[in-house]
């Protein structure tokens, strides 16, 4: 009975990918969720349901419905992830699917690869995964697995209405309270035991020993359980049975001096997976992002004094934030050095040696202590630069050639030990802000490295619309409603059924829920539902979907006034303006009457042809304004390509008189110019979003946005080759456009 009400639900769960929805609206999206939250309340069904997932994807690889394979795939890893019981043989057969993956196209191949180094490691040792996911995102000091995560939810209060942001305040605060770094410990040495030791772990007794323990015990303990997995999983000489023996070890020695004793270890008992350190954000400032991620590098517990590292990030200057705060700085001590630094000078005795020697003479000879290290220049951070572009078109620097017998520099670029996920709420506005600020970030980097090298950067976006008016969107007759502000969710929905399913339906879920009358369950609901699926999707959500960031230059009616330049991701829009000045006014009174409503422009563009070859072309019309769609109607398209929809005002001469009529033209370009030709202005929105409207336009050019390292090594490279036009050295090997990552579970699905 059990098994089969399983397989009812996981049918079920299938036939949603086919687009054969609930009948009950309510529960669309809600299906995986509890699914997962059943197998919790009843441990002991896990394995069941990993059996029913391992023969549904053998059955979607035979009859060859592959858009079932990574959703079963990724609700089979989070069910082997949480639970310790799974047999080693089930573990096996999904790491043999994981390989037969290789043989197919990305996202299957990325995924199955990325899966079965995960199964393997989780077979030699079990419990690793588990382990290696609590430790990182609760950010438990552990020296053999240092990584720290953290989940930052942004939400912009003039899109989301204020009791939407109570809820999810509310909801991430009842999660950080539910979880202390003590109790997270002992999930950690049940969980572990229990994978390796199976029906001999006494889980009750062990739960109670762990409670009554004081705290500095429990972190002896738990260190040394990390240790063993660690060292297990790492070992390719260690099998299972000597990770059990160790842990058995442990095991013994913890309940050695608990004198309950004679309790019977019970049946399978589950441990829970706590909830991620998750923090809420209102984005009112520009820079916000950048600071969250500065003071998540280094923490004020970190720093010095609250009021010293608060004045650093006012100034804006990664300098003052790397160095140390002039309340807690320790005395330095200048060393004269004689040395000076030139390979040649070095004596003739030390240069003519070439016997061999070993690794540690060598690293002393040339090693140097107690000088004032010099900061390096913008343009000795490249490498680092390189690192921290994540566009699929980086490519591999060649390998730097050195002389033999000297190793390389034991100073490798720092490891990346911090990730944070950036969670965005929102429709397409604030993905046209979040655009914005890696873009500022980006050039941040470029001047001075700081959060490059250190952190590892991931992107999520959960859709919530709410229905406000203050948008263009709702003006467009093409944009039906709602649906346009959530352009970008419905093509990641489209190109990954499991978004759609898991994602997508939250868009009206999270409004419903937050707007709720108060009820004792109510807390209960929000918090279950709301919160899992967020760790869900950031957990699994591992493959990137990267949108083309666009530049945008502005040139005013005034020429007094600078330029603005700015960058968007979505959509442009131009529109005539209504209110003209009496000078204009008078101007266009001179013309010649009746050409009709709008402006004339120049358009100057490059077609975008199947050979990739450039095709200037340029146009002159008459128009009332023109959109720019950046986010294609078909996952199929390229996402590097501009859909320009001008509407254009054609003159009619008939026996009646003269009339007019809008024709829409089409034209698939990634650069752009327009012009008004009669110096009458326009104004330009960008990313559908009425606060980032530039009015009095008279010019508009719209291309890719570069990466600004790119820009910068291009600059440099540039100074020396005065005649190259193409990209020459280390600028080849580095990406040039900045694109835009947003995580899914499968990334685009052809």
């Amino acid at each position: 009975e059990v098994e089969s009400d399983i397989l009812r639900r996981v049918r079920t769960l299938l036939r949603e990918l086919d687009g054969h929805h609930p009948t009950c609206q309510c529960d669309r999206g809600m299906l995986r969720w509890t699914l997962h939250k059943k197998i919790d309340q009843n441990p002991s069904n896990s394995p069941v349901l990993v059996k029913i997932l391992v023969k549904e994807l053998e059955r979607a690889e035979r009859g060859d419905f592959r858009h079932y394979i990574i959703p079963l795939l990724h609700t089979l890893m989070y069910t082997l992830i949480k639970d310790p019981c799974i047999p080693d043989e089930l573990c096996g057969r999904v790491y043999d699917f994981c390989k037969k993956l290789l043989t197919l196209p990305k996202p299957f191949c990325t995924i199955g690869l990325d899966y079965a180094i995960r199964l393997k490691m989780e077979r030699t040792a079990p419990g690793m995964l588990y382990q290696r996911m609590v430790i990182s995102e609760q950010s438990l000091k552990s020296d053999p697995y240092p990584y720290q995560e953290k989940i930052f939810i942004f939400a912009d209060p003039e899109l989301l209405s204020e009791a939407i942001c109570n809820a999810l305040v509310t909801d991430t605060e009842a999660a950080r309270l539910s979880r202390s770094p003590r109790v997270c410990m002992g999930y950690v040495i049940i969980h572990a035991m229990q994978a390796a030791l199976g029906e001999g772990c006494n889980v009750s007794g062990l739960k109670a020993m762990l409670q009554d323990m004081p705290t500095s015990d429990v972190e002896s303990w738990f260190r040394q359980v990390v240790a063993a997995v660690e060292c297990a999983g790492n070992e390719a000489s260690m099998d299972r049975g000597q990770h059990a023996a160790r842990l058995e070890e442990i095991y013994h020695a913890v309940l050695s001096s608990w004198q309950a004793g004679d309790a019977p270890p019970g049946g399978p008992q589950g441990t829970p997976l706590p909830h991620p350190n998750i923090s809420f954000h209102l984005w009112t400032e520009d820079d916000q992002l950048w600071k969250e991620l500065v003071l998540f590098i280094r923490p004020l517990s970190q720093s010095c004094e609250p009021d010293c590292l608060s004045q650093d990030l006012d100034n804006f200057e990664i300098q003052d934030i790397i160095s140390d705060c002039e309340c807690c700085e320790q005395t330095r001590f200048s060393v004269l050095s004689t040395d000076s630094g030139i390979e040649r000078d070095l004596p003739v005795a030390v240069e003519d040696s070439f016997t061999p020697c070993s690794a540690e003479t060598e690293q002393s000879r040339l090693h140097r202590k107690g000088g004032i290290k010099k900061k390096p220049s913008p343009l000795e951070s490249v490498a680092f630069l390189q690192a921290g572009c994540n566009g699929p078109t980086a490519k591999s620097p060649a390998k730097l050639q050195r002389r033999p017998g000297i190793p390389l520099d034991p100073a490798a670029p720092l490891q990346r030990l911090h990730t944070a996920r950036i969670v965005l709420l929102g429709d397409d506005r604030i993905l046209g802000r979040l655009a914005q600020a890696y873009h500022s970030l980006r050039k941040r980097e470029t001047r001075r490295v700081f959060l490059t090298p250190r952190l590892n950067l991931q992107f999520y976006y959960i859709p919530v619309v709410t229905g406000q008016p203050d948008t263009l969107a709702v003006t467009d007759h093409s944009a039906a409603g709602q649906e346009g502000l959530c352009e970008v969710a419905g093509y990641l929905g489209r190109a990954d059924p499991w978004y759609e399913s898991n994602i997508n339906t939250l868009c009206h879920v999270i409004p419903k829920l937050a707007t709720m009358p108060s009820s004792p369950s109510k807390h209960l609901v929000t918090d279950l539902f709301i919160t899992d699926v967020i760790s869900y999707y950031v957990r699994m959500g591992i493959q990137p979907v990267c949108f083309q960031v666009y530049a945008v230059k502005i040139f005013f009616n005034d020429p007094a006034q600078d330029p603005a330049e700015d960058v968007f991701l979505t959509e442009l829009r131009t529109q005539v303006q209504e209110s003209i000045s009496h000078r204009e006014l008078s101007m266009i009174k001179k013309k010649t009457p009746l050409d009709g409503p709008g402006l004339d422009f120049t358009v100057t563009y490059r077609k975008v042809v199947v050979s990739d070859r450039a095709k200037e072309l340029a146009m002159s019309l008459r128009s009332t304004g023109l959109v720019m769609k950046a986010i294609p109607a078909d996952e199929t398209e390229d996402l590097v390509c501009l859909n320009v929809n001008i509407t254009e005002i054609v003159r009619i001469n008939n026996l009646s008189g003269r009339s007019f009529s809008a024709v829409a033209n089409r034209l698939k370009t990634r650069d752009i110019k327009i012009r008004s030709t009669e110096q009458r202005p326009f104004t330009v929105y960008l990313d559908k979003d009425s606060r980032r409207a530039y009015r009095n336009v008279i010019s508009v050019e719209v291309s890719p946005c570069l990466e600004p390292s790119y820009c910068l090594q291009k600059t440099r490279t540039m100074k020396f080759s005065l005649h190259e036009t193409e990209d020459v050295g280390l600028v080849k090997y580095m990406p040039k456009s900045l694109l835009l990552p947003i995580n899914t579970f499968a990334g685009v699905i052809q």
